[in-house]
């Protein structure tokens, strides 16, 4: 699938399906998740979602800061998420502290100047232990609806 494709899907899952999401709809992905084949091999860890310097960043669950503060030179915001999962957000202000609870939703963060990609953009990424995962993956998903073929029907 092309990318515009891609893009275009997500904005529809977005749309049809209420859930939590690190920055309000449409998400527009800058950079794809793109696992390395190795754990030390070149890839990337995380989607970039291109927004606005000041754009609120929401916890995409419920849980507890992990890290909130300066990672070599960058604000970073690290949620702990049930089932084992962390969340990561940067270049970020974090409004939290670390060891505070998060709710659903919550205002966590605000995205600030960085150098990652060429406009201003989240970088968001997902663990399990220390394994990556696609981040995309805690957006709800679309609930399926069928729609009539209209050419089984005439007039």
């Amino acid at each position: 699938m092309t990318t515009l494709l891609l893009t275009l899907l997500l904005t529809l899952a977005q749309a049809l399906s209420p859930g939590a999401r690190p920055l309000p709809p449409p998400l527009v992905v800058a950079r794809w998740w793109d696992p390395p084949p190795t754990p030390y091999a070149a890839g990337h860890r995380g989607v970039d979602l291109a927004a606005p310097v000041g754009a609120e960043l929401r916890a995409v669950g419920p849980g507890r800061v992990h890290h909130a503060g300066p990672v070599a030179g960058r604000g970073v915001l690290s949620l702990t998420l049930p089932g084992g999962l962390r969340t990561t957000y940067e270049p970020v202000r974090p409004l939290v502290t670390e060891g505070e609870e998060v709710t659903t939703g919550q205002v966590v963060a605000v995205l600030t100047e960085g150098t990652h990609c060429a406009g201003p953009c989240l970088h968001w990424g997902l663990l399990r232990g220390t394994t990556y995962l696609n981040p995309l993956a805690l957006l709800p998903r679309p609930t399926p609806r069928l729609l009539p073929d209209s050419a089984a029907y005439s007039p």
